[in-house]
């Protein structure tokens, strides 16, 4: 049994703007022995965060507060930086390079995680940490069958039937400079027959049902297990890395060391086809984020 109850703050949107005009949120006043650990809108975030949570719980005194639901990562950066909240669970180094530095996203992952490590610690006094194991980046996927037919493995395997195959993704992406549509077709080579945008929470059931051919998810969403679809390997480099890591403040970890510990504890132990898992049974089973979090803990002997 853990020693504190947990308190979860969910904020609305209204609430979030306040934020960037650097105004304190109602609830939020915390205290010497409260970190607080914000989360985005994704499942796969909540259940990151919680993690810590129960991490923190279980090793030391300290209460802990869960910040959820923060619409963007520019929004939980400045929480972190104002000092709203004291832990962002899930950083991503592609959208962080882009969005927070204001940087060309570097293709090599090791590469961009030192970028994003030396320039949040020399520009925000941060600490972000280790990759957790995975990175959740864009990915093509069709069905299993399609690409047993085909001979699927690769997304260059695409181009000799590409001309008979309709695309569906988000309609930010097919529109987007850099890596987006226009820059994967100078990568790759190749077009499809058809390029169409749709909302990415319906890419899933679109290819599964066959209204089309190939769309493109997110690397370790949920509903690739549970529709049995395959994403093939961008074996050009076109998407920017997406390392997933936590982050915090220097002050917090000098403050609180045993959090640095903590932290560095979950580097490198969830690699992408666990943490596809995990979403699974959030998304498809309707677990909560906080119940997958401790069920990993628990099957990974965390607390022992």
């Amino acid at each position: 049994m853990f020693r504190k109850s947990m308190k979860r703050i969910v904020l609305p949107l209204l609430a979030t703007s306040l934020l960037i005009g650097g105004c304190s949120l109602p609830g939020l006043g915390g205290g010497n022995d409260t970190i607080r650990i914000a989360t985005l809108t994704s499942t796969e975030t909540s259940t990151l965060g919680h993690m810590i949570r129960l991490m923190i719980e279980k090793e030391t005194d300290l209460n802990v507060e869960m910040v959820e639901n923060l619409g963007t990562s520019i929004i939980q950066h400045q929480a972190l930086t104002s000092g709203q909240v004291d832990i962002t669970a899930a950083r991503y180094t592609g959208t962080d390079m882009s969005s927070i530095l204001e940087v060309e996203p570097l293709a090599d992952p090791e590469e961009a995680m030192t970028l994003v490590q030396e320039e949040f610690d020399k520009r925000f006094d941060q600490v972000w940490y280790d990759s957790y194991g995975f990175q959740n980046t864009y990915a093509l996927t069709v069905t299993a069958d399609l690409a047993e037919k085909e001979g699927l493995e690769t997304v260059s395997d695409i181009e000799k039937i590409a001309d008979d195959l309709t695309l569906g993704v988000d309609n930010s992406w097919l529109n987007r400079a850099g890596d987006g549509y226009e820059g994967f077709v100078d990568t790759y080579g190749f077009t499809f027959g058809e390029a169409l945008p749709m909302s990415l929470g319906l890419v899933y059931q679109a290819v599964n049902s066959g209204k089309m051919d190939v769309v493109l998810a997110y690397s370790t969403d949920g509903r690739l297990k549970a529709f049995n679809l395959k994403t093939l390997e961008d074996d050009k480099k076109f998407f920017p890395p997406y390392e997933c890591s936590p982050v915090t403040r220097k002050d917090v970890i000098e403050q609180h060391p045993e959090i640095d510990i903590i932290l560095k504890k979950l580097a490198g132990k969830i690699d992408g086809e666990t943490m596809t898992r995990l979403n699974y049974e959030a998304d498809v089973n309707k677990k909560e984020p906080a119940i997958v979090a401790q069920e990993f803990l628990e099957e990974n002997n965390y607390f022992n």
